[in-house]
């Protein structure tokens, strides 16, 4: 597939929003045949296009009650730096989203722990402990007034 037309961007908006949607219902709401929008849908998937399903969690249910985006200067430009700090970052279950970015700093985290003591430990026993971190400038979360993750 290598061309995405409006009505697979219609199906994929919705697939975005709501993943467990019936294909019946699915074709129904972008005016396709049961079998027309199945086929679009499995060449969205063949082409990678659609690369998972997932479960949007609750955060209130699931005990997350602090949620900041983090800042990471690194001490180093290197890329045994970089490739340290990352495998830190992916065996670190309280860090969601690590990014490596352009600008003044290297990397955006977003954080999410039970509350502030707990982001306090990350922020101090592990983020704070790496060698390869120079600075971290915190962004607490206060509300959420649109997140298309979720």
């Amino acid at each position: 597939m290598t061309e995405i037309n409006e009505k697979d961007r219609q199906i994929l908006r919705i697939l975005t929003r709501e993943g467990r949607i019936s294909n019946l219902e699915l074709a129904e709401r972008v005016a396709l045949s049961p079998s027309a929008c199945s086929r679009r849908v499995q060449a969205l998937e063949a082409a990678g296009v659609i690369a998972g399903y997932r479960a949007v969690l609750s955060a209130e249910r699931i005990g997350v009650g602090f949620t900041a985006y983090l800042t990471v200067g690194l001490s180093e430009h290197t890329k045994r730096v970089q490739e340290a700090f990352e495998r830190a970052m992916r065996a670190a279950p309280e860090v969601r989203e690590c990014h490596n970015i352009t600008g003044a700093v290297e990397y955006l985290l977003r954080v999410e722990v039970t509350d502030l003591r707990a982001y306090k430990r990350f922020h101090t026993d592990i983020l704070g402990a790496l060698p390869q971190v120079a600075t971290i400038t915190t962004y607490v979360v206060m509300g959420s007034p649109k997140d298309d993750r979720g």
